[in-house]
């Protein structure tokens, strides 16, 4: 024991001030180690509840058909498409007999031809290459109307549309895309438009964003 109890006393205090500044930080290293704990528990939280938000996401994208299937689906089933199965995409020289008139797909020239409108008949095996990259062939009685011919051209403002006369076309308008085709007693825009929505560069075409320029052929417009 010191001799001076003033001295005893104050050694007293000095341990206690320690162990209240020892009891401070461990209090403050504790509140950190749990604040710690809470934000590393809340990212895990958030993190878990995004990948489930995704995972969600993700089965709906899946078990849900695209727009453009929707559209397909939508105007194959009210406009009267016809659908067809076609296998064959080679290339080859010379004409080609085709299962349709005008034809939906198949064997098909090497050069493509240039979308836009045309006045006079356009080679089938040249059309073919062009649905082939994603192109809705418009054709039409060569005695269809003026008007009727300027309302179809209208259309041929779209980048992947072909519009021609067709010798076989007795009547009225065909429009086909690959592997797809209606038929119309007269123009009727509305639906001509639906068919080029769902099937210009569609989810049946063969070779989606290959060009429809730079082949062969000038369009009137």
């Amino acid at each position: 024991m010191p001799d001076n109890p003033g001295d005893y006393s104050s050694t007293k205090r000095d341990r206690q001030r320690r162990r209240a500044e020892e009891r401070g930080v461990a209090e403050q290293h504790d509140r950190r180690s749990s604040q710690r704990r809470s934000a590393v528990w809340t990212v895990a939280v958030i993190a878990v509840v995004a990948l489930a938000a995704a995972a969600l996401a993700l089965r709906r994208s899946a078990s849900e058909p695209s727009t453009a299937t929707q559209d397909a689906e939508s105007v194959g089933a009210e406009e009267g498409v016809e659908t067809y199965e076609v296998t064959d995409q080679s290339h080859v020289e010379g004409p080609v007999t085709y299962a349709q008139t005008p034809p939906v797909g198949g064997p098909h020239a090497a050069a493509w031809q240039n979308c836009g409108a045309y006045d006079t008949p356009i080679a089938n095996e040249n059309a073919v290459h062009s649905m082939e990259h994603g192109a809705v062939w418009i054709t039409q009685a060569p005695e269809l109307a003026a008007s009727d011919v300027e309302a179809l051209r209208s259309i041929a403002a779209n980048p992947y549309i072909l519009v021609s006369p067709h010798p076989e076309v007795a009547a009225g308008v065909v429009a086909s895309a690959w592997a797809k085709q209606m038929t119309l007693d007269s123009v009727d825009t509305e639906r001509l438009n639906g068919f080029v929505t769902a099937f210009a560069q569609g989810p049946q075409t063969p070779e989606p964003g290959a060009p429809c320029t730079g082949g062969i052929g000038e369009p009137v417009g």
